[in-house]
């Protein structure tokens, strides 16, 4: 039996390395559920532990969120952004601190990945619009997305695990993780502008195309929704039933019906955390991950210093994705202390800015670019991604180690 589960941990994870299957239109979530009912089917992880093994406080804090942001979509929020942008009078450097900016701060208070999926239609005509290249706007929007993500702990999917493995406060995540964070998006800007300097010297067209209106009373709805949430997280409620509270909170509207705000949850990321919990959970039975951490402690390789977590950020986040890689490196070391779930959150985040493939913002931005008939292909997202990511990571390294968050090595 240890053998088929190390087998279907193995399959599962290569398939989050390689995206799909060939030959077969199975999707990372895909691969993840069909090894989770293999799993169950073979008898490695009861149906009675099936409850246990899946963290069902993050999963109610994931939904929560995407209700908040499902609200702030339906007032029209992310598109008047977007549009605004598009149509605001300046140079393309303009436009790209604008791009910039409100994507990082978008992004820390919402899923990122929901940010990039809303605004990167409106980007991409606003600014083909002007008769600009769109390509620069693109790299800052994902990369932003990125940087402005890792200063909270419900920026994005692999904070939000992190924070409640750790048990770690909101606001002093925050107060550590937001300046390597406020630097990375400034890095964001530079980097772009340097590396696509030729394309942001156009002179930009004039557009006709009008700012997309939003719903003023469906958006102080989201903005109180949001204050309410983030008050909650100073009080003793647990940070899963805030998220359900207020997320309940805005289901109750006279305009948008229920089914529009469920509907616009991304399913397929919350399932995909679930069976990654159960595959998980399963190789966790055989007693491998607790020898290998045994092992990893006596060769002086755990995760605890930034040599080694930042080798691990970088290479996992960039081959199997970050949400999978920190998924399974807390199923392996569950015990973190907090200086290195800072770090892991900052760093796997900040390296997926490394390749098209390192993240799931990514890789959203070039698929609706690709719809908009516009392509951002590996090289037009390394050609500023990679400087991005060394950069501030090379950044973030300084500041955990000079503030004694991690020791170096």
């Amino acid at each position: 039996m240890t053998i088929f589960i190390v087998a279907a941990f193995t399959v599962t994870y290569l398939g989050m390395a390689a995206g799909r299957f060939p030959g077969l239109q199975l999707d990372r979530t895909g691969i993840a559920l069909l090894a989770a009912v293999a799993l169950l089917a073979a008898g490695a992880l009861p149906l009675d532990q099936v409850a246990k093994a899946i963290d069902f406080p993050t999963l109610a804090i994931l939904f929560g969120l995407m209700i908040l942001s499902a609200q702030f979509a339906a007032a029209g929020f992310y598109d008047w952004c977007a549009s605004r942008i598009a149509a605001s009078v300046g140079s393309p450097v303009r436009l790209l601190a604008l791009t910039v900016a409100a994507a990082g701060a978008l992004s820390a208070i919402l899923a990122n990945d929901i940010v990039v999926f809303a605004m990167t239609p409106l980007i991409c005509s606003g600014v083909r619009a002007r008769r600009l290249d769109v390509r620069p706007f693109l790299a800052g929007l994902a990369g932003a997305s990125n940087a402005g993500s890792a200063a909270t702990l419900i920026g994005n999917p692999q904070n939000i695990l992190i924070g409640q493995v750790g048990h770690l406060d909101f606001w002093r995540f925050a107060l550590v993780c937001t300046p390597p964070a406020v630097v990375a998006l400034l890095l964001t800007f530079v980097v772009v502008l340097r590396c696509w300097r030729v394309e942001l010297r156009a002179t930009p067209g004039e557009t006709t195309q009008p700012v997309t209106p939003f719903d003023r009373y469906q958006l102080a709805k989201a903005v109180v929704a949001t204050a309410i949430l983030i008050g909650l997280f100073a009080t003793p409620m647990p940070r899963e039933i805030a998220a359900l509270v207020v997320a309940a909170g805005l289901l109750v509207s006279r305009r948008l019906t229920t089914r529009e705000m469920v509907g616009a949850v991304d399913w397929h990321l919350i399932l995909l955390f679930a069976c990654l919990f159960l595959v998980n959970a399963a190789l966790a039975r055989t007693g491998l991950p607790a020898e290998l951490l045994a092992s990893a402690d006596v060769a002086g390789l755990l995760p605890d210093r930034l040599t080694v977590l930042t080798s691990f950020a970088v290479l996992a986040s960039n081959t199997i994705g970050n949400v999978p890689a920190v998924v399974m490196l807390l199923s392996l070391w569950p015990a973190a202390p907090p200086g290195a779930l800072y770090g892991l959150a900052v760093l796997s985040t900040l390296a997926g800015n490394l390749l098209l493939v390192g993240s799931v913002a990514n890789l959203i931005v070039a698929e609706r670019a690709a719809m908009a008939g516009l392509r951002f292909g590996f090289a037009d997202h390394a050609r500023a991604g990679v400087p991005m990511a060394v950069i501030s990571l090379a950044v973030a390294v300084a500041w955990f180690g000079i503030g004694g968050w991690l020791p170096w090595r």
